[in-house]
């Protein structure tokens, strides 16, 4: 498929499908679409009465052009109210315009979607995106793939005359979250600790990136004893990865960005039961999928930032070595952790990550996880959470995360709440109260950072799709990758 700016004007161009984009509420025609309705055999205003279209954002229409024409179809796409519209909203509506044109088995398709409150390139580039992710469609694992014999070839972008670089960087950046699906998609019999290392084994050799992966015994040397206390159970190594992105020259900024990495979480001796998500923990890696897909994406783009991704990878198992609740672990900066929960596993792991990060000097940590139910309760399956302690450093991924249309709301670290953490026996227990159990996972995470600047993102939520939206299927969702690769590019 070719995406590709034209400079054909609406009332000439002549294909498969013309979609065009109506702010709701204000379904009138312009000069323009009442020239081309009159060309059209008013097809385009006998649909917006015939099914009553108004706009409503994500709605979809579409007609087959009548008489002679050479356009076959006019596809219909709500916006949504003015005050609402947001660079998110040109994103979605591509990607419902591609999913439209996909049903009617349309091959060429031109999209006439603009505004005169963003620039043509942005435009351009999240309207590319939305295509694109709302075409992949991951078959990986099926025996035998439903094979669509019409396939849109191509999609023209009218009313923009951007670059054709912009649709360059949408499919650099769209390249990492189709990576991050496909990683969180995979069951745990095909990514594992072993398989998922082979993975950022290619993005390094792909893209030239510097790789450093800690074994078992190099991880013990370091004395990383929660990291490891995990991953005692589980028959295959446990892999530390760290993955690093230098640019030529002296870089801006020195950033690190760590995912929490389970690839596969049956809670442990505390063992998730039947109707508990055991099932779907295969996506307990989300975290580490968004990291290594935000490294594929910042590869290709080359900003002048250095940054280092960062991922403890095991299973949390269970088996005569597993650990036990009550044990204790200590971590690599000799904080000891009385374990309660052995499914409170992936803060451990992030603990001594968190450790390790700290240590390379950075300007600031972001850390992403799958890391608690509670955050859904908190905040639902759309939003993540956002936890710092740094208050600019929270402004700019929330800027970021606004461009890329993902949502994070920030949450307090009210460090009162630690007290519920205190041992009797060790410096800390591995889970607080059901009571704010987000809020205490975060204050457990920042034992383990000094005074780097950190941003804790709990993305257990929106890491997953229940079904299908505009721009994401059913699954794995890449969630985070946009935010952070916006981040890598905010000098």
């Amino acid at each position: 498929m070719e995406i590709k700016i034209s400079n054909i004007s609406k009332l000439d161009w002549s294909g498969g499908a013309l979609a065009l984009g109506f702010l709701a509420d204000n379904v009138e025609l312009s000069e323009e679409l009442k020239q081309l309705d009159q060309k059209l055999g008013d097809t385009i205003s006998e649909l917006i009465n015939e099914t009553e279209f108004t706009g409503k954002v994500g709605t979809t229409a579409i007609a087959r052009v009548g008489g002679k024409n050479s356009l076959r179809k006019i596809i219909l796409v709500g916006l949504g109210k003015l005050e609402d519209l947001t660079l998110d909203s040109f994103r979605r509506a591509g990607g419902s315009i591609a999913r439209v044109a996909k049903q009617a088995k349309i091959k060429t398709l031109a999209i006439a979607l603009n505004s005169n409150d963003y620039e043509n390139e942005i435009l351009a580039q999240v309207i590319s995106e939305g295509v694109i992710l709302a075409l992949h469609e991951d078959k990986r694992f099926k025996s035998d793939p439903e094979d669509t014999k019409i396939r849109i070839e191509t999609i023209e972008l009218l009313d923009l005359p951007a670059d054709n670089k912009a649709i360059d960087t949408a499919k650099k950046i769209t390249s990492g979250v189709i990576l991050a699906r496909e990683l969180v998609n995979a069951p745990a019999n095909a990514i594992n600790p072993i398989t998922m290392t082979e993975t950022v084994e290619q993005i390094a050799t792909e893209y030239g990136l510097e790789l450093t992966i800690l074994e078992q015994e190099d991880c013990e040397r370091l004395g990383m004893g929660a990291f490891l206390g995990v991953a005692k159970a589980s028959d295959l190594p446990p892999k530390f990865l760290h993955l690093v992105y230098k640019p030529q020259g002296t870089p801006k900024r020195k950033l690190a960005i760590v995912g929490k990495g389970l690839t596969f979480d049956s809670g442990g001796l505390n063992l998730k039961v039947s109707g508990s998500g055991i099932e779907t923990m295969k996506m307990d890696m989300g975290g580490a999928a968004a990291t290594f897909g935000a490294a594929k994406s910042i590869a290709q783009l080359k900003p002048n930032v250095e940054i280092h991704f960062i991922s403890a990878v095991t299973e949390n198992m269970i088996s005569g070595k597993a650990m036990h609740p009550g044990d204790i672990l200590t971590a690599s900066n000799g904080k000891t952790i009385e374990v309660n929960n052995t499914d409170a596993e992936g803060r451990l792991t992030l603990a001594d990550a968190l450790v390790y990060a700290d240590k390379l000097g950075v300007d600031a940590i972001v850390d992403l996880a799958t890391l608690t139910g509670a955050c859904i309760v908190a905040l639902g399956n759309d939003i993540a959470g956002l936890w710092t302690t740094d208050n600019l450093l929270a402004t700019q991924l929330q800027t970021c995360a606004q461009t890329a249309g993902e949502k994070f709301w920030q949450m307090p670290l009210e460090s009162k709440y630690f007290d519920q953490m205190k041992s009797s026996i060790a410096d800390m227990k591995n889970t607080g109260s059901r009571a704010g159990g987000s809020i205490t996972a975060a204050l457990f995470l920042q034992q383990f950072v000094k005074d780097t600047p950190w941003v804790h993102l709990d993305i257990a939520g929106p890491v997953w799709a229940e079904k299908p939206t505009a721009i994401d299927n059913e699954g794995g969702t890449g969630f985070a990758v946009r935010t952070l690769v916006n981040w890598a590019l905010n000098d």
